[in-house]
């Protein structure tokens, strides 16, 4: 399913490390501003990817120098001449696909990886929030402009108040502020700040060694672990968590690697 062709996206197989998938916001023009055939193309990856450990790390990036700069305005033209010729409503279709999206991103069992250059407004600032490890670039530029454009950042919303809490949010939300890379990494958007393409490669490949230490199944019960954490409290994860850690410990990544561990060898998915 990954391998057909896309027109508004782009991936890639790491030619070193096979179990990473490298994919590219690919419309370049726009500053890689979301349309609803973008949209739609990472839902099909995403869906594919929801059952497909072989691949363990998403890198996302942006084809020529920009992230992403939100959703495409000619989108929000085509929904509004929609309008006036239905009952229906072609916005609420419009933003519920887009909420749907990162909800799936949130949630696919791969480490996902942005790195985030030039443009990450809106939509792409949502992406940005819900990914694992997020580095970003000198040249990033940050921004929740949609208030200045007299809407609100409905889907993104929660995910931005999950990533850096309510104060910090309202402000950003509320003033339409942009700022850059090194900041991101001060309000917990990004982790790492690289400050040239030297030192994203060096973080890049570091955040690789890392993941590939760990094993994916575990990972990927990990993350949904912790995801759920912040939506309930621990009293009533105890029974999941136990069970998923007795399930995880007597399976195959669970014997092979406390064995590689007294045995002091290299783990099967570390080699």
């Amino acid at each position: 399913m990954l391998e057909q062709a896309y027109t508004c996206i782009k991936l890639e197989r790491d030619e070193q490390n096979p179990w990473v998938l490298h994919l590219t916001l690919d419309r370049p023009q726009s500053r890689n501003a979301m349309s609803l055939a973008m949209v739609g193309e990472l839902s099909h990856v995403l869906d594919a990817l929801q059952t497909d450990l072989s691949v363990r790390a998403v890198i996302i990036r942006g084809e020529g120098g920009h992230f992403c700069a939100g959703g495409d305005i000619k989108d929000m033209a085509n929904a509004r001449a929609a309008a006036a010729k239905s009952d229906s409503d072609p916005y609420f279709e419009l933003n519920k696909q887009f909420g749907e999206l990162i909800l799936k991103m949130n949630h696919i069992p791969q480490v996902v990886i942005t790195v985030l250059e030039g443009a990450v407004l809106g939509g792409g600032f949502g992406l940005a929030c819900v990914s694992d490890v997020a580095i970003a670039t000198d040249t990033a530029k940050f921004g929740l402009p949609e208030t200045s454009l007299g809407i609100p950042p409905a889907q993104i919303a929660p995910f931005v108040v999950k990533r850096i809490g309510l104060t910090q949010t309202r402000r950003l939300a509320l003033l339409g502020e942009r700022f850059g890379g090194e900041e991101s990494v001060k309000l917990g958007i990004s982790h790492f700040f690289a400050k040239d393409d030297a030192e994203l490669e060096v973080l890049l490949g570091r955040t690789l060694d890392q993941i590939k230490s760990c094993a994916p199944q575990a990972n990927a019960v990990t993350k949904q672990l912790i995801l759920k954490a912040a939506e309930h409290e621990a009293s009533e994860l105890i029974d999941e968590a136990a069970k998923a850690f007795s399930t995880s410990v007597q399976g195959q990544e669970g014997v092979a690697g406390t064995m590689a561990f007294i045995q002091k060898k290299p783990a099967p998915w570390n080699v």
